[in-house]
């Protein structure tokens, strides 16, 4: 009998490198006008870009985002009225607005929590807020999984969340280390000193520093987060705002005053006019360019790559693959089919 002689086993297939091509191309192909088709498309389409503030009342949180935007964004309240109660819970209040400048449209939607921090027990008063911002990530959950889903989802997650610190000059409050320490897993925090001309250059600078140390003890992570820097160039500019500008101590105002022949956006003291966009006076230029012109984008792909997809992988690994369908969602299925 003839021995059986094993069939040799077939080495893995290693899939070839690819073959480098002369930067010196032969000629022009277009390739550098992806960048003009992107930004034609995002003029047509526009974008969202959904913020919360966070805070106690008084602190200025509409005014600051009025200022931020330049227009009349968020609701702003003189105050309460004799007739009107103090909301015993937390309420989330969100107005969508739509912004246009240089062509460019953006969805702009403001989320005010009015109640946050203002009853004599404020214990477990952030879980309102986490239950909102949890529900904004199940609504693009369910759009994402059904069979016939809309060309474009619409996307009311929360990208950012600005949270107000008094501008006491001693420390953070025990609310506001519970806060942050159970929001910054599933939103993007931005912290900021309110009314910092409230308190002197050296205050400000102390209490930014104290803040910073606290914020690390106590192992809160806020934006930019240190793990998300992609780069060494990320890192480096990245590093310089955690070290140096946060929190960011900003004054917000909507009332422009003439100061050397100029119109200011600014707040009239006895002393003189302090100027919102003054780097001198405060750091509410820094915070602008923070969040609208160097960082909108990276906020957006953070809360997408990072806090939806941890939600996301948690949501569908705990329910076996996919939320559960409701009657609402089977009556869409079968009008889309």
């Amino acid at each position: 009998m003839s021995e059986l002689v094993p069939e040799p086993r077939q080495k893995p297939v290693v899939p070839m490198k690819p073959v480098g091509i002369n930067a010196n191309l032969l000629g022009y192909i277009g390739i550098d006008t992806i960048i003009e088709q992107m930004r034609k498309k995002t003029m047509k389409t526009g974008f969202d870009f959904n913020i919360m503030v966070v805070g106690q009342s008084g602190l200025g949180k509409s005014t600051l985002v009025n200022t931020l935007f330049k227009s009349q964004v968020s609701r702003k309240s003189s105050g309460w009225n004799r007739e009107e109660k103090i909301p015993k819970t937390v309420e989330i209040k969100a107005i969508g607005h739509v912004i246009e400048e240089g062509g460019v449209k953006m969805k702009l939607t403001v989320i005010d929590t009015p109640g946050f921090g203002d009853q004599i027990n404020n214990e477990n008063c952030w879980e309102p807020i986490e239950k909102y911002i949890n529900e904004q990530y199940e609504k693009f959950l369910k759009e994402e999984v059904n069979i016939a889903r809309k060309k474009r989802i619409p996307d009311t997650r929360v990208h950012c969340c600005l949270y107000f610190i008094s501008p006491t000059g001693h420390s953070l409050r025990p609310l506001d280390l519970e806060f942050m320490k159970h929001l910054s897993k599933v939103v993007n925090i931005i912290p900021v000193i309110a009314k910092a001309d409230t308190m002197t250059l050296e205050e400000k600078t102390e209490f930014k520093q104290r803040v910073r140390k606290e914020l690390e003890v106590n192992g809160i992570e806020f934006y930019p987060q240190k793990e998300f820097d992609e780069d060494l160039e990320d890192k480096t500019e990245n590093d310089k705002i955690r070290q140096e500008s946060m929190p960011f101590a900003v004054v917000g105002s909507d009332k422009e005053y003439q100061v050397n022949g100029k119109r200011v956006l600014g707040r009239k003291t006895p002393w003189g006019i302090i100027e919102v966009e003054n780097l001198t006076h405060c750091e509410f230029a820094l915070l602008r360019d923070f969040v609208i012109r160097t960082h909108l984008q990276d906020l957006k792909e953070v809360t997408h790559n990072i806090h939806y997809e941890t939600y996301r992988a948690k949501r569908l690994n705990d329910n076996g693959g996919l939320p559960p369908m409701t009657v609402e969602t089977e009556e869409n299925h079968e009008s889309n089919l």
